[in-house]
């Protein structure tokens, strides 16, 4: 059985997907992912990519994810699935890139610099 795999970025979080033809089972770090993901809209977005395509349920998938909050994980998450499920069939590519989830989201936090409080906000100016 052939195992695709896959990274997906977000913000600080890394996510390397291992994606296998099965039954449509989901763990995440181990757990299964209603357990790590709780609410809805989270969950909504993990299954986002395999709707779009009609491969819900048609593959396991194995998750390693790290670094960074919920939401970064899970945008991260749906980025290496989406690039997982491309490698499987690349005819996905203009149906998930139509969606915006083939993007990688370059938006970090902007490093804090010296001779101020944080990144851009400066000390209190006093001209006397």
């Amino acid at each position: 059985m052939e195992i695709t795999n896959a990274l997906g970025r977000r913000k600080t979080s890394v996510a390397r997907v291992y994606m296998k033809v099965g039954t449509g089972g989901i763990t995440v770090n181990g757990r299964d992912f209603k357990e790590y993901f709780p609410t809805m809209p989270l969950q909504y977005r993990l299954h986002q990519p395999f709707k779009l395509t009609e491969t819900f349920e048609k593959y396991d998938v194995n998750v390693n994810v790290k670094g960074g909050g919920i939401t970064g994980q899970i945008e991260a998450i749906r980025l290496g699935i989406s690039r997982a499920l491309v490698d499987v069939n690349p005819e996905y590519k203009t149906i998930l890139k139509a969606e915006g989830l083939m993007t990688r989201d370059p938006r970090m936090v902007e490093r804090k610099k010296y001779g101020q409080p944080k990144a851009r906000k400066k000390f209190q100016f006093s001209k006397r």
